[in-house]
């Protein structure tokens, strides 16, 4: 048994500290970056785009938002559940609607994602059949990227399909970042445990803050030419620049782009009922019964179901429930119906653009560079929360 001294920290625990700056307006900052991969083979294997990415979970790797998010440059992480048939439509390079220029974009700004299993590996090498090897991007996402089968399975892909810019994890350590790297990885999923709806630190025990995670993992990968992907944790476009500051080469969204028109997923309707209370003129609300007197003021909530896809409703959704060796490790939440993405997707990048302008970074590359936290114990004023 060891333990650990060295405090580990999360977005939470610090602030990104003010540096004088000659930038005169956020219309300065440029948010693209160009990436170039350490092992895939072949030319055009860089990218140029927005670092963010959109996970691959229910209610947000879509087509639909893939669609609406390349228009900004930042990428979409397909859910796995797409079925061979929905993918090779949706890469098609025969479809006669689509100019060459469109198709280069779905490519260049959408990722396949899969597991480590056989069946999932004769799904992707169909795909990429029929597509004429057009998937440029492939994730193969595990929750536990800790595994000798794991890396020996990244190993034969690359070895399969060279030409391939493959992401993999999730690992929290720069040890494991480095061996998925030397066999065959580009870019390397961080983190355990940090999402919104994983509750995997809960049932196991097992986890790492997720800064520190990045700093450690964007060390590892950044000495051998190598790229990470900070994967959960972000509530706030503040967080998104914490990751970035850390290290992290890319930064994946579940929770916070969840919710939106471009995720699917049903809109539930609820009927809340305000009154006034007798003798001092207060509003209470309250969930409509049967029965209750109309006279009182009617407003309708919008929510929709967000879910991690370890829970017992992805599983019981795609997978027949759960396994009996198996527990849930996520958890079933309602949020509320937040309309289309693209005011999201403003305020993020305003966001980011502002966070530039107080530390002096002209473009998204240089904030790890302009970047000194500050340690605190609280980052937020919460009187109105």
């Amino acid at each position: 048994m060891l333990i650990e001294n060295e405090i580990k920290l999360d977005y939470k625990d610090v602030l990104l500290k003010p540096k004088r700056s000659t930038l005169k307006s956020r219309k300065e900052v440029d948010l693209f970056r160009r990436l170039k991969f350490r092992n895939a083979k072949g030319q055009d294997k860089r990218f140029y785009g927005v670092p963010i990415i959109a996970s691959n979970m229910d209610g947000v790797g879509t087509f639909a938002m893939a669609d609406e998010l390349r228009k900004s440059g930042i990428m979409t992480c397909l859910v796995k559940t797409y079925s061979v048939n929905e993918l090779t439509e949706y890469f098609d390079p025969t479809k006669g609607e689509w100019s060459q220029q469109s198709l280069d974009a779905i490519s260049n700004y959408t990722i396949m994602s899969i597991g480590a299993t056989e069946e999932d590996l004769e799904k992707f090498s169909k795909v990429y059949e029929l597509t004429d090897g057009r998937i440029k991007y492939l994730c193969i996402d595990v929750a536990n990227g800790y595994t000798e089968f794991f890396s020996n399975f990244i190993y034969n892909i690359r070895v399969s399909f060279p030409e391939l810019i493959i992401m993999a994890g999730n690992v929290v350590t720069g040890d494991m970042t480095s061996e998925l790297i030397l066999n065959g990885a580009d870019v390397i999923k961080c983190g355990i445990g940090p999402g919104s709806v994983c509750t995997t630190r809960i049932q196991t025990g097992v986890g790492f803050p997720q800064l520190s995670a990045v700093v450690e993992c964007a060390d590892a990968a950044h000495g051998l030419g190598a790229s990470i992907i900070a994967d959960g944790g972000c509530t706030s476009p503040g967080d998104i620049a914490k990751a970035l500051g850390g290290g992290a080469d890319f930064v994946m969204l579940g929770g916070m782009l969840a919710g939106h028109d471009e995720g699917g997923g049903e809109v539930i309707k609820s009927e809340h009922i305000t009154s006034k209370i007798k003798g001092n003129g207060q509003k209470s609300s309250q969930l409509f019964v049967e029965g209750q007197e109309a006279h009182r003021e009617t407003t309708i909530k919008k929510n929709v179901h967000f879910y991690g896809m370890s829970s017992t409703l992805a599983n019981d959704k795609h997978f027949g429930g759960l396994k009996d060796y198996r527990a849930s490790e996520g958890k079933e939440v309602v949020i509320p119906y937040k309309g289309p993405v693209g005011p999201t997707v403003q305020d993020i990048l305003g966001s980011l653009r502002s966070t530039c302008t107080y530390i002096g970074a002209r473009d998204v590359k240089a904030i790890p560079k302009c970047t000194t936290f500050i340690r605190c114990s609280d980052t937020h004023n919460r009187v109105y929360e």
